[in-house]
């Protein structure tokens, strides 16, 4: 590891910072886990795009559906790519908890940089906030590498700002990405300070909370690879307009994407979101490829309908 477990926190605040994207994982037809592919996506993100991190085998890269082995091979894969020259945050989410940690210490150990770990659902609980604080504690306990909490209405609740502000005392506690309204992002934000990065998923809101909140870090989604092209980086350029403290500039960037955004949000059909996003991926020259079960393929109707709002959405190839 770069960092002791104490030096987690000043070490994410200097390190964690930027663009942080959230990796589809290409597969085969057959289900088999491209790993060229994500190599080849992975080389794309960093050295065109200037993606500073990835969020690696989290639920869009649909971890639910993949093996152990799978899991661990992913976070090697992304390792060996990125190789210094963009951060890794892997996720270990699972409801098992020997599960979590098995994972957990297999980043730790093949050079990840952070892990990410959902909140778990819960059943016939009346205490959940010592329940949950003493879940996120029992894992710092046991690993040395910085950890990111993640809350989401899929875990069946949400973490309130007071208990996220709580388990972010914890020495190796970085980050949250708090997939929650605005107003309890907010509070959060004051209540901890530059202790951790708090960040969500959501890119439309990522200037703005710049500016007022004064973010480091988009912690993540796939917009970052979705909305941009090696010739054309303009979440990449208003980003840095906004560090740079000039917001006037950077919101005219970030609105010029308005039709980038709607083409996606228009053709992108409930429930499929990772199968449009794999599509759109390949319309722009990725590797997308087939989602495994559960999960459904876009129709050819489907299809169709995303490749002509994708040709006349503006983004240049």
């Amino acid at each position: 590891m770069k960092y002791s477990k104490l030096d987690a926190k000043d070490h994410a605040r200097e390190h964690m910072r930027g663009i942080w994207a959230a990796a589809l994982n290409p597969f085969h037809h057959d289900g088999s886990f491209n790993e060229a592919g994500l190599r080849s996506n992975i080389r794309h993100w960093v050295d065109d795009l200037d993606i500073q991190g990835l969020f690696i085998a989290g639920k869009q890269g649909e971890f639910f559906s993949m093996s152990l082995a799978e899991r661990k091979r992913n976070f090697e894969i992304a390792v060996e790519e990125c190789d210094g020259q963009a951060g890794t945050i892997m996720s270990a989410s699972d409801q098992n908890f020997d599960t979590v940690l098995e994972l957990a210490r297999h980043a730790q150990d093949c050079g990840a940089d952070y892990i990410v770990v959902h909140a778990p659902m819960l059943h016939f609980v009346t205490d959940p906030d010592d329940t949950v604080y003493n879940y996120y504690k029992a894992i710092c306990d046991q690993v040395d590498i910085g950890i990111a909490m993640w809350s989401h209405p899929d875990s069946g609740y949400l973490m309130s700002p007071e208990l996220c502000a709580r388990i972010a005392e914890l020495p190796n506690i970085v980050a949250i990405k708090y997939s929650v309204p605005r107003e309890m992002y907010v509070r959060l934000s004051h209540m901890v300070g530059d202790k951790i990065h708090v960040s969500t998923a959501s890119e439309v809101e990522w200037l703005d909370n710049i500016e007022e909140l004064n973010w480091k870090l988009y912690l993540c989604s796939s917009p970052p690879y979705q909305l941009q092209t090696k010739n054309d980086r303009r979440m990449h350029d208003y980003t840095q307009l906004a560090f740079q403290g000039r917001f006037t500039e950077a919101r005219q960037v970030r609105d010029s994407l308005d039709p980038v955004r709607r083409a996606i949000l228009d053709t992108k059909p409930g429930g499929k979101p990772q199968a449009h996003g794999k599509y759109w991926q390949e319309l722009l020259g990725q590797i997308g490829g087939a989602v495994r079960s559960p999960l459904l393929q876009l129709t050819e109707e489907e299809k169709a309908r995303t490749r002509e709002a994708f040709e006349a959405c503006g983004l240049k190839l």
